[in-house]
C-alpha cells in the first residue's frame, strides 16, 4: 500500500444513496466491506462522515432555525451516521471505535487524539463524529482537522464523482477533469473540492487531498494503492 494512515471523509449524502434521505442499507455495506478490505491490509484508517443525510445545519437557518443550535442537530446527525457505520463494519468483521468531539458517553468515546491513534494502531477503525464540535464549522474542516491531529499521510474525499472537474460534471458535460492539482491551483479556480478552512489546514501541515468516486466497488483500495482513480490535491 502507497499510504499507511489515512482519514477518509465522507458526505451524508452520499450514505442515503439515491433515496437522498435517511441511510441506505446497500450503500452502508459497500462502504463497511470496501473500508474493512484496506483496514485488512494494514492500513490504519479514520474516518469523519457528514450528516446532510439527515439534517444541514445552515439550510435550517432559512427556515427559521438558529445557526447555532441548527450546527448542533448537524452534529449529532454525524453521530447517528458514525454509529450506523460502526454496525455495519461489525458486520463485514471489522473492529471500530466511535468518538465523538463532544462528550456523548456511554454511546460513543470522548474523543482525545491519543485514544484515537491508539486505536487505529491496534488495528481497529477509529471514526471521529461531531464536526469539531464547534457551530460554523463544516464536516470537511473537521476532517482536515483531525487529518492534521492524526498525522494522516493522505485525506481522501469519497463523493459520487470521480475526481475534481473544471465544473459540476453533472451539469457541465464538457467539464474537464483534473488529474493532479496544487492547494493554490484548486484556490484561484475556485474548485469546490473543500472549504477555505479545510484547505487552510491541509496546506499549513502538507496534508495531501485525494478526491476519488467512493461508490465505485474497490475504488477505495486501489485509491490507497496510488492507483490514479480520481484527483490529488497537493
Amino acid at each position: 500500500m502507497k499510504y499507511n494512515r489515512i482519514l477518509l471523509k465522507l458526505s451524508g449524502e452520499s450514505l442515503a444513496g439515491p433515496g437522498g434521505k435517511g441511510i441506505d442499507e446497500n450503500v452502508l455495506r459497500q462502504y463497511s466491506e470496501d473500508i474493512s478490505e484496506i483496514s485488512a491490509s494494514g492500513v490504519q484508517v479514520a474516518i469523519v462522515i457528514g450528516g446532510g443525510n439527515i439534517f444541514r445545519g445552515l439550510s435550517g437557518v432559512g427556515k427559521g432555525f438558529d445557526r447555532v443550535r441548527g450546527d448542533q442537530m448537524g452534529m449529532l446527525a454525524t453521530v447517528i451516521n458514525s454509529i450506523a457505520l460502526s454496525m455495519a463494519l461489525k458486520s463485514a468483521g471489522t473492529c471500530s471505535e466511535v468518538f465523538t468531539s463532544v462528550p456523548m458517553e456511554p454511546m460513543a468515546r470522548y474523543y482525545v487524539r491519543d485514544k484515537a491513534v491508539e486505536a487505529m494502531e491496534s488495528g481497529k477503525v477509529a471514526i471521529i463524529a461531531g464536526g469539531t464540535g464547534n457551530p460554523f464549522f463544516t464536516t470537511d474542516s473537521a476532517a482536515a482537522l483531525r487529518a492534521a491531529e492524526i498525522g494522516a499521510d493522505l485525506l481522501m474525499k469519497g463523493t459520487r464523482v470521480d475526481g475534481v472537474y473544471s465544473a459540476d460534471p453533472e451539469k457541465f458535460p464538457d467539464a474537464v477533469k483534473y488529474d493532479v492539482l496544487t492547494l493554490d491551483e484548486a484556490l484561484e479556480k475556485n474548485l469546490k473540492v473543500m472549504d477555505l478552512t479545510a484547505f487552510a489546514l491541509c496546506k499549513e501541515n502538507g496534508i495531501p487531498i485525494f478526491v476519488f468516486d467512493m461508490n465505485g466497488k474497490g475504488n477505495l483500495k486501489k485509491a490507497v494503492e496510488g492507483e490514479p482513480i480520481g484527483t490529488l490535491v497537493r
